[in-house]
C-alpha cells in the first residue's frame, strides 16, 4: 500500500535537451519550484511544521520534502489535524509512513478539543469546520512560524487568491489585503512575533499535475484513491460513508457502489465518486475530462454558501 524506503528519485527522470540546452518538463518546473520554496522556509524559518493527513497532496508534498533534503532527514516536524471520523485506511497509511521515515508527528485532536471545552459538536456530526481551533492551538503551542499546506489554486476560488506565502496574523487569521507581492521566485517570510506563515508549494499545481506526478514518481496512496466497492449512501447528490460520525440518517439507505475518492478528509463531508478507475493512469484519464473540481464534485462543506472556503480561511482555516 505504500511507497518503498528507497531513494527519492530526482535523477531517473532527466530532463530533455534542446540545441539551447536542457529544457524542463512542466513536471520538472513544477517540482523545482516547489523544492526551492521548502528550501527557501528552512532557510528563513525556525520552527517549520509540514500538514500531513494521507491525503495525496501532502503525500506529495511529503515527497518533495524528502527530494528537497535528500540524503538528509526531513527537517520538519509533520502535523495531523485529526477529526476523530477519518478513514482508517488514511490513517493507516499516515502512521506506517510516519514510522517508516521516521518522522515526528504531532496529532492536533478536534475530539481533545470537544473533550476540553475548546469546540462544540455541531447538530449535523461534520467536524471538518471543527478543526481551525486544534489547529491554532497547536501551532501555538509547538511555536510553528511556518506551516507547509498542500492546497492548490485550482481547487476553488478562495484559495486561488492566495500567494506562496501567506502571512497569518497572530490570531491565525487570513487577510488577502495584506498578502505581500511574489516577483519571479522572491518570497517574503517576515513576519511579527506571534504570527506565522502558511506556505504552499503545490499552488500552482493542477490535480492532474499531481496525478501525473504520483505516476511519474511511482507514489504509492491509500487504496480508497482507486476504484474499489465500498457501503456508501446518497445524501444531497453526494455517496457518503456510513460511520461512527452519524450517517446515515432514517431516510437514508446504504448499498454497495464501485467508488473511488478524489479527495480524502472527515467522513462527514467528503463525498466518493462513482468510478471504474482502478490505476494510476486510469484516475489520470478520468481526472483529465472531468468538468468539476475535486473540491466541487466531493466535499459537502465548500457546498455551504459560495464564500464558505474564504470565510474559513478567515478564520485561520488552511
Amino acid at each position: 500500500m505504500t511507497t518503498q524506503a528507497t531513494a527519492p528519485t530526482a535523477a531517473t527522470h532527466p530532463a530533455p535537451s534542446t540545441p539551447d540546452g536542457p529544457r524542463l518538463t512542466q513536471l520538472d518546473a513544477l517540482e523545482s519550484e516547489a523544492i526551492h520554496v521548502m528550501r527557501e522556509v528552512a532557510g528563513e524559518f525556525e520552527r517549520p511544521v509540514l500538514l500531513f493527513s494521507g491525503g495525496k497532496d501532502s503525500i506529495v508534498m511529503l515527497h518533495l520534502a524528502r527530494k528537497a533534503f535528500w540524503p538528509s532527514p526531513v527537517p520538519f516536524t509533520v502535523m495531523h489535524v485529526d477529526t476523530g471520523h477519518n478513514f482508517p485506511e488514511v490513517l493507516a497509511y499516515r502512521d506506517e509512513t510516519v514510522a517508516r521515515h521516521g518522522l515526528r508527528l504531532v496529532v492536533a485532536s478536534v475530539q481533545d478539543a470537544i473533550d476540553d471545552g475548546r469546540v462544540a459538536e455541531r447538530p449535523d456530526g461534520s467536524r471538518n469546520p471543527l478543526q481551525t481551533i486544534p489547529l491554532l492551538d497547536a501551532i501555538t503551542a509547538h511555536r510553528f512560524d511556518a506551516v507547509f499546506g498542500g492546497g492548490r489554486r485550482d481547487e476553488e476560488k478562495a484559495r486561488a487568491k492566495e500567494r506562496m506565502f501567506s502571512l497569518r496574523d497572530e490570531f491565525g487569521q487570513w487577510d488577502p489585503r495584506r498578502q505581500r507581492p511574489e516577483l519571479w521566485d522572491l518570497y517574503n517570510g517576515r513576519h511579527k512575533p506571534g504570527e506565522h506563515v502558511r506556505v504552499f508549494p503545490l499552488s500552482n499545481w493542477t490535480e492532474l499535475d499531481v496525478w501525473r506526478y504520483i505516476e511519474r514518481e511511482r507514489i504509492e496512496l491509500p487504496s480508497i484513491y482507486y476504484a474499489h466497492e465500498r457501503e456508501v449512501f446518497l445524501r444531497d447528490g453526494m455517496w457518503l460513508a456510513p460511520g461512527d460520525w452519524g450517517g446515515p440518517r432514517d431516510a437514508e439507505h446504504v448499498e454497495r457502489r464501485t467508488v473511488r475518492y478524489r479527495t480524502v478528509g472527515d467522513m462527514s463531508c467528503t463525498g466518493a465518486v462513482e468510478s471504474t478507475a482502478s490505476t494510476v493512469a486510469d484516475v489520470i484519464a478520468e481526472v483529465a475530462v472531468s468538468r468539476l473540481t475535486e473540491r466541487g464534485a466531493t466535499r459537502a462543506d465548500d457546498r455551504a454558501s459560495e464564500a464558505a472556503m474564504e470565510d474559513r480561511k478567515r478564520e485561520g482555516y488552511f
